[in-house]
């Protein structure tokens, strides 16, 4: 999930601990080509062994197929060595461990164990190994890869960008936070980025169903943890970054470090970035493979980027607007998702495949998509190049005849009533609250806006009392309730919302109404109750989620069932049935 809930994996219940699809026919590795690649030696005692061929590649125990090698990690409260006996009598045929895992093995496991320094770094290089899915692979053909990474706005961009490549003709997958598409065959995501040994079985699979171009959002989590090891995206976008998982980077300049990774030759070939603000100016001047500047803010100053948005209307809930870019190059585009945010996700998108189109013509995507290396440019009187041309005129007949950043999203701005306008989305950091707030302010004069939301448990504690105050500024009635506590007090939790919240309706100031409310459900009703049909409802925080997490358990949630229940108890006109993944809702 976006909010990445990490846990030592081997110690969290879950309901279907089965690992993703893998893909059912690839030669694998040997034993010693994978010992080459992990820098580790055989040595004598498994040197006759160092023809065994892997088939396949896991960190969980749960998930190990006959053939596999089983990458035995250590964990924050046990080291996967302890599972080892499971993996072989799952059917693994070797394990990968550092020495801490060799030693608490022993003689213990009748398999060979290879043991290196840092099995994790070596993890994804591995599985590109066995699956293939360095060059060709088994399949015989490479996927057309884009990646995303950002604080907010990944998950949408990544489905505009499905349903645009889709629009173009390509058979698609999807890795992200919702769910993991693998053509039309729907896999549940318990991560942001699955592990690397699971991203690669899937590549590999969408190669081998004859898929031609995938999306993955990769989080910092995925970065940090090298859980996109191995694999290099055609285009790598990036969409902003505020304040979040600071628990993790330590402060900005980290999550900042950790998110220019991916713009480096070891993961992309060319970058997208968006330049909105200080942050993603300096990732693209840091950007160490060619990279295109976009600026999202129809207000900038011209030439501030190379390609900019210009000339954003509102239309019905969504938005019209151009893209602008080199040598007077023009895309008419429209989104049918609100908010200002979402012409920025469908600009980056867009300009990502514009990027990657120009690149398999005939230069640099890069310096196709800038402008680089023509005599035309802006006042030139020279107009757009013969190939920009032929990929701005494909494009806008995909953009006219499909519209595909008219897109349900789940979770993302999900509208689950009319009047009162109900809307679920999966804002919960500083920024995005303040975004979600202020696309779905009321339009009638007397029209007030309800806020349902709540901070999540062991994560960054600083952002609570932030979100508090920015939601009591951007919301009429404030109801600060649970998302997910984690092992964490909830009431804490709560207690650090409402301090921001409070502080900022000080003495009354804002004239807000400001409620606490344990159950997350209650509170959803309660919201309810308090609306009128020209209000408007925001339930913020899980988006998508069907759980909640409670001290290691996961019990049935979902903030659109809820709502949805409500409104009707209340004689409130809904929406269409609408994609709810939710097993409660029956």
């Amino acid at each position: 999930m976006d909010r990445e809930k990490e846990k030592d994996f081997a110690h969290v219940p879950v309901n279907n601990p089965g690992g993703p699809s893998r893909p059912s026919h690839h030669s694998g590795a040997t034993l010693a080509e994978l010992a080459e690649v992990a820098g580790a030696a055989l040595g004598p005692a498994l040197a006759a062994q160092g023809d065994l061929r892997i088939t396949g590649v896991s960190l969980d125990s749960r998930t190990i197929h006959p053939g596999d090698l089983y990458l035995a990690l250590p964990g924050s409260r046990s080291h996967g060595a302890t599972f080892a006996n499971a993996a072989v009598a799952a059917g693994a045929l070797a394990i990968m461990t550092d020495e801490s895992g060799r030693s608490l093995l022993g003689d213990l496991v009748p398999v060979p164990v290879l043991a290196l320094s840092d099995v994790r770094a070596v993890a994804g290089p591995v599985a590109a190994r066995v699956y293939g899915t360095t060059g060709t692979g088994d399949s015989g053909h490479r996927l057309e890869l884009f990646g995303l990474t950002g604080t907010n706005g990944k998950t949408t961009t990544t489905y505009f960008l499905n349903s645009l490549l889709r629009a173009l003709g390509h058979s698609t997958g999807l890795i992200g936070t919702i769910e993991i598409l693998a053509g039309e065959e729907a896999i549940p995501s318990k991560l942001t980025t699955p592990e690397s040994t699971d991203v690669h079985a899937l590549l590999a699979l969408m190669a081998e169903k004859g898929l031609s171009a995938a999306s993955m959002e990769v989080s910092s989590h995925a970065l940090a943890f090298g859980r996109v090891d191995g694999v290099v995206f055609d285009v790598a976008g990036f969409t902003n970054l505020t304040q979040d998982h600071l628990d993790l980077h330590g402060g900005m300049e980290g999550y900042f470090d950790t998110k220019a990774a991916l713009f480096t030759p070891a993961h992309a070939r060319h970058a997208v970035i968006t330049v909105d603000d200080d942050w993603g100016r300096r990732m693209a001047e840091g950007a160490s493979v060619p990279a295109v500047t976009l600026s999202t803010d129809p207000l900038a100053a011209p030439g501030s980027a190379q390609w900019q948005v210009r000339e954003v209307q509102r239309e019905g809930v969504g938005s019209r607007f151009t893209l602008n870019g080199p040598a007077g190059a023009v895309l008419n585009v429209h989104t049918g998702l609100p908010g200002g945010f979402n012409v920025s996700n469908a600009a980056l998108a867009l300009l990502m495949v514009t990027t990657h189109l120009l690149g398999t013509g005939t230069g640099s995507s890069a310096d196709s998509a800038s402008g680089a290396g023509t005599t035309s440019g802006p006042g030139s009187g020279v107009g757009p190049g013969i190939q920009m041309l032929t990929v701005l005129t494909r494009l806008q007949e995909a953009l006219d005849r499909f519209d595909p950043f008219t897109v349900e999203v789940p979770g993302r701005m999900q509208l689950i009533g009319t009047a009162p306008v109900a809307v679920v989305d999966f804002a919960h950091n500083p920024d995005a609250l303040a975004r979600a707030l202020d696309a779905v302010r009321p339009s009638a004069p007397d029209g007030r806006l309800i806020a349902v939301f709540g901070a999540t448990g062991e994560r960054d504690a600083s952002k609570r009392p932030i979100m508090g105050a920015v939601v009591a500024q951007g919301a009429d009635v404030v109801i600060i309730t649970d998302d997910d506590p984690h092992d964490e007090d909830p009431a804490a939790i709560r207690a650090g919302v409402l301090a921001g919240a409070r502080e900022a309706d000080r003495d009354g100031a804002l004239g807000r109404i400001i409620e606490e409310c344990d159950q997350r459900a209650t509170a959803i009703l309660r919201a309810v109750e308090l609306a009128r049909a020209q209000d408007v409802i925001l339930v913020a925080g899980r988006g998508h989620e069907v759980y909640q997490e409670v001290k290691g358990v996961n019990i049935a949630l979902d903030d659109r069932v809820e709502l949805r229940k409500a409104l009707a108890s209340r004689g409130f006109p809904l929406t269409g049935a609408s994609k709810i993944e939710s097993p409660t809702d029956d």
